[in-house]
């Protein structure tokens, strides 16, 4: 298990920080931060290490920079990817990460990627030539991954305790949460306990 962090906005590393060091329980094995100063977009990563053990620290990008992934999850057919990838030239510097999948299944299949995985993951991908953020999340929720829209881009994280931090997300109970979770036994995806957060749909 890991956690993801991100979001849109003012640079801001300190208050990255803090959302990442939330999640510490998730990945105790490393962290890792990036930001984009000219976009405003902000990665942080908490690693439990699983497959690929040395050479997994996240964010993990392509070979220009161009490219980047936080990711929490595994990809069951990541090998099968992977050959499908090299043949269609794309140069991997991992012998065996799932992690790197991501990378260049994005470069080769952009929003299509997600439909090509057999998994459990929750991920954002950063492309910084389009200026765009892709998040994705596994068909059962698995893996979760919260969002609330903020001034100038949204917040995300893999757990509401780590969302809630930012400042310009709200504390407040959706007062439609408990009825979902009464109703269902769990609250289900779009809605989320917090107002104006929401789970990533599938």
């Amino acid at each position: 298990m890991c956690g993801l962090v991100g979001f849109v906005g003012v640079v801001d590393d300190v208050l990255l920080k803090r959302m990442t060091k939330q999640l510490a329980h998730r990945g105790p094995d490393g962290e890792g931060f990036w930001i984009d100063k000219e976009l405003g977009v902000h990665f942080g990563h908490r690693r439990l290490a699983i497959i690929d053990i040395a050479g997994g620290y996240q964010p993990m990008w392509n070979e220009d920079g161009t490219v980047g992934v936080v990711f929490n999850g595994q990809i069951y057919n990541h090998l099968q990817l992977r050959h499908e990838l090299v043949q269609l030239g794309h140069v991997f510097q991992s012998s065996h990460s799932d992690t790197e999948v991501l990378v260049h299944g994005y470069e080769a299949w952009g929003h299509g990627l997600a439909e090509r995985l057999n998994g459990m993951f929750a991920f954002a991908i950063i492309d910084r030539q389009a200026g765009r953020l892709y998040l994705a999340r596994d068909r059962f929720g698995e893996k979760p991954l919260y969002w609330s829209p903020v001034p100038g881009g949204i917040a995300f994280a893999s757990e509401l305790s780590a969302l809630a931090l930012h400042p310009n997300v709200s504390r407040s109970i959706d007062p439609r949460a408990p009825q979902k979770f009464f109703a269902h036994g769990f609250i289900p995806a779009p809605n989320a306990l917090m107002q104006g957060a929401s789970k990533l749909c599938a």
